[in-house]
């Protein structure tokens, strides 16, 4: 336990709650050792059973539905026995706890099923004598665990894991698969045996998940909308007929008065549909679990309200219609409200009587609205006991949360009534087509429109006016669906920059604030010394030391650093000052970027330290006991932690070849298997840009850290000379010293997203623990342990070590790592296979037989801990934990998370109290690691007097991503990353709804063990793993709270296609998260302003992007409808509607606002609007295509199902993007997207051009198509004349290929669809088609074709007869290609027949004649060429659903052989041959081969392009999208290869040197003075003898 002296010295009614907990704890001390011992374990047993008391207590409250597998009685004594265990017999607790440990252990991913556990638990003490009360006699006990019980879901899930499909089980049921949740509820509801318990959505069904689960923000939103166009019908903002003299808004007339009626008949219409649906629905959903408790089941009580407002909105309905009385507005009353123009049903007699039954409907659903979706306590089981403590400060966040969501939905409501609807100004079908249908519910007068004459709906002129009509308010209403997620962007900016100020973080990263370290005067000085303590020089110093270790300063920059606060590097004394009147504050804006952002952040963070703000307010910090120097300070307050680094196969320490290589046009190509040039497919990505090594390119970004690197190993005597340039040079030609080689490589390795990096950097906090002189003089009394291994631990879980599976080099590198940081705390898990290599087998053996008595290959599979044995110089094993299964569950598509099992499995090794789970691509600055005791004290306050109840269960901070420093894509991702994870994640904290998004979060160690681990890892639902824990956290009423003191730094993809891939991952996800248990349960019991904040927390960026996205297909169809309606821009303006004119400014603009805001906040204005409109032009390119790509993501979920996992690799910002890769990844997502809506485009202009009406110009439309399809292209880094030429020949090959195209080779061709590594555009295409008919389900590929054949029917009727007429030229068209494909089959698949189809498809406007005589091209081809270009398009569409239609009824037959009990296997290879045949007849490899010709033209003008602005423009691209380095690099030349880098070239020009006095920003006479050892820079022996010298400015 935390232990903290009183001080007399505080008042002692300030320190109420501390004085009753010092008073407790010196009665202990002043007792003996063993009533200590009692009430520890007392708290651990607390901490460690509060799960299994929870489940007995929810259990318990079973009534009726009490399971007969348990007794009341008994669950409620058993909660007893954990809640109020005061004075049982320590060893009985401790036998307890230990039992449950064993089970969490052997239990192997059950420990993601806590209340399975509990009830395997249960019966196990149960079966024993339970747990013991201390009046009860106690003695001993034999626990007996049913292994095969224990592992039952588990060994089901690894028969069957796809929750989609039915399968045959080993008992012969036939079941869908079962996931954790399942098994964790079949503990719930006391099953014996495990079963399914609830039945996910397959494929589109999610949007009925959606629909219902968001029920009360949509319902919300649409109400908003309502209100708002209810104001809008009396602000003469529309046309005067619509908007003006329509009474006030408290007395209202006419289309007012009206729309009250209309309105709530169209809310209790769609609340009946609603219900309805949500009853079936979610009754076949949980179908599985009726008969059973557990939360979020639809029990008796819960049901009738449903009925009963189904009930209540169908009377509502009746009502209202009964007493409905509309009234047509007449025509002249649009100018004047008198005389005749006063709505007679507005007096005060009868305005009550007919408003009344809509009125009182409105009123009553209201209420019915907030009683049914209240909030709920708890929403699942909770998750401590005394549950009034999680109910302190609710009531004020409840008020907050209201008051903010008010605000927000009022600030719609504006926006919506001042300039969203006006845009729709005069555009009803009344007053435009004359449709009088409805008019009278409308109250607008009948008006005379192409619609008026009699049989004239079905006409062309009515159909396409009702259209544009249609369109134009489906755009409005999708506006009015996504305003609130731009106003969303406005109010977290706000309130976050507000708790931001309150927190202290105002200058937080400004390093042109000077930082003060004189002893006793400086304010930095003082404020140091007040949190860490007398010896606060230590830490100050161990701070030096790090960023000089890792090349962040220079050695004389360090030794400056060190005499600015009076000490020197060894820490250990305290130098006087020359003249201390001289001396001056420290100028961070001298010194490497990197090094001052993370002092001044350092140094700034300390005031929320010292006055605990957020989380930790009320907190009171006293120096004596809580500093880490300080003089009563004990090592006890230090929590211990576990830090989890999961890793697969990333790269450990950047191998030497590795840096190497990259300046070869062949490794700008895509790569063999294996690195074996000639043998395999290349179909891995580039090592490198083909011009630069990759070493080159890291020292381009970091040209003074290289120099400062060469420095250090010049003056440690490891290199002869100190020029960073021929560092560099003796690495290439490998002439360097294996050690010194080491030393590139390990720099290297901290500046690249590496696994060696995090854990370099995880141990920082242990480098932090160590020194401290308390910690040290502790670790001195036991020299047999490491330091600090009892307070710390980072354990390394590499999934892929020794096995054949793996990387050899990572494994060397995993051994080196171990080897070098060998006196600290840091362990290798690894995963124990059957693949596993020969080395590691023997070593687990010879563990095995020495402790355990196995003999040679005992396990099949096991996780094994090991370390660093300093004398045998290898790893040893410390520990082997056997497991049953695999460490992946399932097979095939449907295996459960990589990562979240690998988490697991060094979650069961971990001591620590508090668990941290780091993804390999961290890292972590000293300054950081010692704040980290002072920030996980906020789980446990040192003030507080119940140890048993953490104030919360994660605890998210700050990330810093790094990678902004690694071009112009990592800075575009680092931005948004780094807005998420400051200013929204406050703004979610704030509002009581912060998830756990992911690493680096802390969390109580307890907590994962007995409450579903890290993060959840079902397969399919679980894509985004970490979520769900945040999830958990929710449901079982506990907090995850943010702060921003502490700051690790993370990397994120900095590679175009690796970001991509990245947005493709999480919104895949995202649609799998609408299909979990956990997000229905949420949103049912949350309520209603809690509700909001949870979509917001979960779905709504990806939602939005998604009709963002369809919006725009929306706009282009607006304007062709309202050209073939006649509608011109001169109508429109005489309309006053606002689509007149052009969409220059887009909503996405105020997506800015939190980032600006945030950093004007942390970095001052200036810095803040420069960063901010500085990255514009390419934030817009990067996000409108990533946008799209979450858009494609999205809808691929909906239709698949399938949440799949993209490995993004994270690549270096200088890989060269191949032409091959850029198609396979955008093809599908965006290439095919931007022909369609360019080709709306097109037929948009070409019939204003006919019709002679003025066009819009649309530039957002082509901007829109034009980056979705050269992007890519834009951010591939060095366009030249030889990379071209070879994306060109391998594009080239890759249209033209004929692997894949053999019918023997499907099933090769459908494993690499699945794998992405396709070598030809055939396997691409073919391997899509075969994958959308056999992954989505026969009733989705259905629901396809109905929809299609509905569009087929509007084309015929909106689409004149003259242009359909042209369709039979292109049917005859196929008919001649129909026998060129036989041909082509035939000739053994001859490429110029293939190509020969598109020569006749050329020959269309010459058949024309033959079909249509001199009608095809009089009176010229030009004339009509909008004839010729729809009815393609129509036609095109018409063939596709010709192959829709076909291959859905073969689909269909498969499953029938399937269900008659013929072999799948042959029934799929019968449906993929057949596939194969629609492929080629229906055209469709055809068209995928013209749209990727076009691509490859477009892509070669581009690059062309980028290459002339790169030749006359001094490399300007290069400059723009990596850094100035690279762009000041010869055209033509190499970086490094004759000259060193352009700083250092710049320096020894300029006659500087790095590190001189001046850049301590002291001034240049300094209050001490360095003198440098004698081998030391010449320059610097310059700057010695006293010669003024210009700083070094950081260059990036």
């Amino acid at each position: 336990r935390d232990r903290r002296r009183h001080l007399d010295s505080q008042s002692d009614d300030s320190d109420a709650d501390l004085s009753d907990a010092d008073s407790e704890l010196d009665s202990c001390l002043a007792s003996d050792d063993s009533a200590i011992l009692d009430r520890a374990m007392e708290v651990l047993h607390c901490r460690c059973m509060e799960g299994f008391g929870q489940w007995c207590v929810y259990v318990s409250k079973g009534g009726f539905s009490m399971p007969s597998t348990v007794e009341k009685e008994v669950l409620i004594a058993y909660a007893e026995a954990v809640t109020k265990n005061q004075g049982r017999n320590i060893a009985r607790l401790f036998a307890e706890c230990l039992l449950l440990r064993t089970l969490e252990s052997i239990g192997e991913q059950l420990i993601c099923c806590p209340e399975r556990l509990a009830f395997i638990y249960y019966k196990i003490v149960t079966e024993a004598d339970g747990l013991p009360m201390p009046e009860e006699a106690v003695g001993p006990s034999k626990y007996q665990i049913d292994y095969e019980d224990l592992q039952d879901g588990l060994a089901q899930m690894q028969h069957h894991s796809n929750p989609y499909i039915l399968k045959k089980m080993q008992d012969g049921t036939w079941a869908r698969g079962l996931n954790f949740d399942d098994i964790n509820e079949s503990g719930i509801q006391c099953r014996e045996k495990i079963a399914k318990t609830y039945n996910e959505p397959a494929s589109w069904h999610v949007v009925i998940d959606a629909v219902l689960c968001y029920r009360v923000p949509i319902m919300m939103k649409i109400w908003t909308m309502m209100v708002a166009f209810y104001i809008y019908l009396g602000s003469a903002r529309g046309n005067d007929i619509t908007t003006m003299n329509n009474g006030e808004w408290y007395w209202p007339q006419w289309i007012r008065m009206n729309f009250i009626q209309w309105s709530a008949m169209i809310d209790a219409a769609s609340w009946i549909v609603m219900e309805v649906l949500y009853i079936v629905y979610f009754t076949w959903q949980r179908f599985p679990s009726l008969g059973y408790r557990s939360p979020g089941l639809p029990t008796c009580l819960h049901t009738l309200e449903h009925v009963l407002n189904m009930c209540f909105s169908g009377a509502g309905l009746f009502w209202v219609v009964l007493h409905m009385n509309f009234a047509e507005k007449p025509a002249l009353c649009a100018q004047t409200d008198l005389d005749q123009c006063v709505d007679p049903r507005a007096s005060l007699k009868m305005l009550p009587k007919i408003l009344s039954p809509a009125i009182g409907y409105w009123a009553v659903r209201m209420l019915v609205f907030f009683v049914m979706n209240r909030r709920r306590f708890p929403i699942f089981i909770l998750g401590s006991s005394g549950n009034p403590r999680f109910r302190q400060g609710k009531f004020q966040t409840d008020v907050l949360v209201n008051a903010i969501w008010a605000l927000m939905l009022g600030t719609c409501i504006f926006a919506e009534v001042c300039f969203i609807f006006p845009s729709v100004r005069g555009m009803d079908l009344n007053s435009l087509c004359g449709l009088q249908s409805g008019a009278n519910m409308y109250g607008l007068p009948p008006m005379m429109g192409k619609c008026s004459a009699k049989n004239s709906k079905f006409t062309f002129d009515c159909v396409s006016c009702v259209t544009s009509v249609a369109t134009a308010q489906m755009l409005v209403f999708l506006t009015c669906l996504v305003d609130i997620y731009f106003v969303f962007y406005i109010y977290s900016a706000i309130v976050g920059s507000v708790m931001g100020q309150r927190r202290f973080l105002n200058d937080l990263k400004n390093t042109g604030v000077p930082i003060d370290l004189r002893p006793g005067a400086g304010r930095e000085a003082r404020l140091f010394e007040e949190v860490f303590g007398p010896e606060w020089q230590r830490v100050w110093c161990a701070m030096i030391k790090h960023l000089l270790d890792e090349s962040y300063l220079s050695p004389k920059q360090a030794e400056g650093l060190a005499a600015a606060a009076r000490c020197t590097l060894d820490s250990l004394s305290v130098v006087a000052s020359k003249d201390a009147k001289r001396e001056k504050p420290i100028n961070l804006k001298k010194f490497n970027h990197i090094a001052g952002e993370r002092l001044a952040f350092f140094f700034h963070s300390l005031k929320s330290i010292k006055t605990p703000s957020g989380p930790s307010r009320g907190t009171k910090f006293i120096g004596e006991t809580d500093a880490l120097t300080g003089k009563s300070f004990d090592i006890g307050s230090v929590p211990t932690l576990t830090m989890i680094i999961p890793a697969y196969n990333e790269t450990v320490i950047p191998s030497s070849a590795f840096l190497r290589d990259g300046a070869l046009r062949e490794d700008a190509t895509n790569q063999n298997p294996d690195g074996q040039v000639g043998v395999g497919d290349p179909t891995l990505p580039p090592v490198g840009d083909g011009v630069n090594s990759n070493l080159a390119f890291i020292v381009s970004q970091f040209p003074d850290e290289w120099i400062y690197l060469a420095e250090m190993l010049h003056q440690k005597g490891m290199t002869e000379d100190p020029s960073s340039h021929r560092l560099y040079k003796r690495f290439m030609i490998q002439a360097l010293t294996s050690e010194v080689e080491d030393e590139v490589r390990i720099w290297a390795m901290l500046r690249t997203q590496s696994v060696g990096r995090t854990v370099v950097g995880a141990l920082q906090y242990g480098n932090a623990l160590a020194a401290l002189p308390a910690i040290r003089q502790y670790y001195a009394q036991r020299p047999e342990k490491r330091i600090p291994e009892d307070h710390m631990e980072v354990i390394l879980c590499h999934q892929t070590y020794g096995n054949t599976d793996g990387d050899p080099e990572n494994d060397k590198a995993v051994r080196m790592l171990l080897s070098r940081n060998a006196n600290s705390s840091v362990f290798l898990v690894f995963d124990l296979t059957p693949t596993s290599g020969v080395q590691v087998k023997n070593l687990v053996d010879e563990f095995l037989t020495k402790n355990g008595g196995y003999g040679v290959g005992a396990f099949k599979y096991a996780s094994v801990k090991c370390r660093w044995n300093p004398t045998h110089q290898d790893v040893e094993v410390v520990a082997v934990l056997p497991r049953k299964f695999p460490l992946r569950l399932g097979s095939g598509d449907c295996k459960t998370q990589g990562k979240a099992c690998n988490q697991l499995n060094g979650l069961r090794f971990a001591t620590g109290h508090y668990c941290q789970a780091l993804d390999c691509n961290m890292g972590v600055f000293i300054g950081e690691g010692f704040k980290v005791p002072y920030v996980l004290r906020t789980f446990m306050p040192m003030d507080r007097k119940n140890r048993t109840a953490p104030k919360c269960r994660y605890l998210g901070f700050r990330e810093y991503i790094f990678t902004g420093r690694e071009g112009t894509v990592g800075k575009c991702h680092a931005s948004a990353e780094w807005t998420f994870g400051t200013i929204y994640q406050r703004f979610l904290s704030g509002m009581g709804t912060r998830m756990h998004y992911g690493h680096p979060d802390f969390v109580d160690g307890f907590w994962v063990r007995n409450r579903g681990g890290m993060s959840k890892s079902s397969p399919v639902v679980n894509l985004s793993e970490d979520i769900f824990a945040g999830y958990n956290v929710r449901m079982r009423e506990e907090n995850s709270p943010h702060v921003d003191c502490l700051e690790f730094e993370k990397g994120r993809e900095s590679t175009f296609n690796s970001a991509s891939n990245f947005f493709s991952k999480i919104s895949g996800g995202s649609i799998a998260v609408i299909r979990s248990r956990d997000n229905h349960l949420l949103c049912e019991r949350i309520g209603l302003a809690h509700g909001w904040s949870f979509y917001f927390t979960s779905v709504a960026f990806y939602l939005s992007n998604l009709f963002i996205d369809m919006s725009i297909y929306l706009y282009v169809l607006l304007f062709i409808a309202f050209t073939l309606a006649d509608i011109d821009l001169a109508k429109l303006h005489e309309l006053g509607s606002t689509f007149q004119t052009e969409w220059i400014m887009s909503m996405g603009m105020f997506s800015l606002f939190p980032q600006l805001l945030e950093m004007v906040l942390e970095f001052g204005a200036l810095k803040a609007f420069r960063e901010v409109f500085g990255m514009l032009p390419a934030a817009t390119f990067f996000f409108i295509f990533q946008n799209k790509n979450i858009a494609s993501a999205l809808r691929n979920g909906i239709a698949t199902g399938i949440a799949k996992y993209f490995f993004t690799g994270r690549p270096m910002a200088n890989q060269h993007q191949t032409w091959r890769d850029i198609y396979v990844t955008y093809w599908k997502t965006h290439f095919k997207p931007a022909f369609a809506l360019m080709t709306a485009y097109i037929i948009y202009q070409v019939l204003v051009h006919q019709t002679f009406q003025g066009a819009l110009p649309m530039v957002l439309i082509i901007f829109s198509f034009s980056s979705w399809l050269l992007t890519p292209i834009i951010f591939s880094p060095f366009p030249r004349w030889p990379l071209i030429e070879q994306d060109i020949k391998e594009f080239s090959a890759f249209l033209n290929g004929t692997a894949g195209k053999d019918e023997d080779e499907l099933g090769e061709v459908v494993k690499r669809g699945a794998s992405g590594k396709v070598r030809t555009l055939w396997e691409c295409g073919l391997a899509n088609e075969i994958s959308t008919f056999l992954d989505t389900t026969i009733w989705f590929s259905t629901m396809i074709v109905v929809l299609r054949i509905a569009g087929v029917c509007y084309m015929l009727l909106v689409i004149p007869a003259e242009i359909l007429d042209f369709l039979w030229i292109f049917i005859l068209v196929w008919t001649i290609n129909l026998a060129i494909i036989r041909l082509y089959l035939i000739a053994g698949q001859n490429n110029l027949l293939l190509h020969a189809q598109t020569v006749v498809w050329l020959l269309a406007i010459p058949m024309g004649k033959l079909v249509l005589g001199s009608r095809a091209v009089s009176p010229t081809v030009a004339t009509r060429l909008p004839e010729l270009v729809i009815s393609f398009v129509v036609f095109a569409y018409f063939l596709g659903l010709a192959k829709d239609v076909v291959l859905t009824l073969n689909r269909a037959l498969l499953d029938l052989r399937v269900l008659s009990g013929g072999s799948r296997t042959i029934a799929e290879r019968h449906h993929n041959q057949f596939v194969r045949k629609c492929f080629l007849y229906f055209q469709v490899h055809q068209f995928d081969m013209a749209e990727a010709y076009f691509i490859m033209i477009a892509n070669t003008l581009a690059s062309l392009l980028l290459m002339v602005i790169d030749r006359l423009f001094f490399n300007v691209h290069t400059w723009w999208l990596l850094n100035r380095e690279m762009g000041r690099t010869a055209f033509d030349g190499q970086y490094l290869a004759k000259s060193p880098p352009q700083m250092e070239s710049d320096q020894l020009r300029d006659g500087t040197s790095l590190g001189t006095n001046s850049e301590l920003g002291l001034g240049e006479e300094d209050s001490f003075q360095y003198n440098p050892p004698n081998n030391s820079h010449p320059a610097a022996r310059t700057m010695a003898a006293g010669a003024p010298q210009p700083l070094l400015h950081n260059r990036h």
